[in-house]
């Protein structure tokens, strides 16, 4: 469950007329998406949820740029079109719907306009780790988003999160452990470096 007192600042935002967009930002396995799906359950057909990894470069791609090693790093991801898309979102028509991409793990791949957005949804939260860099088009995230809260966890229980799901969607034990090491926490000490330019610091303990 979410406390009353973050409870309340949501119903605040959404209740604040026109559209609101709520960045959720944190390490990888810190929570982000758990905590989303719990704002969705606090206000039912207030909110829709717009993830940053559906603007994950494509298999492909990252094999072309020679990324494949670093996928979830801040340039194995498309950033302006993360921001385009958040634009629109913020000066979307009344008689527009937006669609937004998702990113499925089964398949490790982006799906376009996987979530639709209707116009009058008041409030889009988008979560991801890179919201608060104030560099490249990344930069641009944070003047389109009314609030972030930066969520922090235990970084014990994040590492283990994370193994936990690496292995779920294939990898060996082994695997899994390099990959956090060398990938998952290198882009965590990163993204932690921005957490003071956050609006709300959100200590969430539920899994995900």
């Amino acid at each position: 469950m979410i406390d009353a007192i973050y409870l309340e600042r949501l119903r605040r935002l959404a209740d604040a007329g026109g559209r609101r967009i709520l960045g959720l930002v944190g390490a990888p396995g810190a929570g982000k998406s758990t905590l989303a799906q719990a704002i969705l359950d606090a206000l039912p057909d207030q909110a829709v949820v717009v993830p940053m990894d559906g603007y994950h470069l494509a298999n492909v791609e990252l094999q072309r740029l020679g990324r494949a090693g670093r996928k979830g790093a801040e340039d194995t991801f498309d950033s302006a079109g993360y921001v385009a898309l958040l634009r629109r979102l913020r000066e979307q028509r009344r008689d527009e719907v937006v669609y937004a991409p998702a990113f499925r793990r089964e398949i490790e791949e982006p799906i376009a306009g996987a979530i639709p957005v209707l116009p009058d949804v008041p409030l889009i939260v988008t979560e991801g780790n890179y919201l608060l860099l104030e560099h490249g088009h990344w930069q641009g995230v944070k003047p389109l988003l009314d609030e972030v809260w930066y969520v922090n966890v235990d970084q014990n229980l994040r590492r283990s999160r994370l193994l936990a799901r690496h292995v779920s969607f294939g990898r060996s034990e082994e695997a899994a452990e390099q990959w956090v090491s060398h990938t998952d926490d290198v882009n965590a000490r990163l993204i932690d470096a921005t957490r003071l330019r956050a609006d709300v610091q959100f200590n969430w303990p539920a899994s995900g």
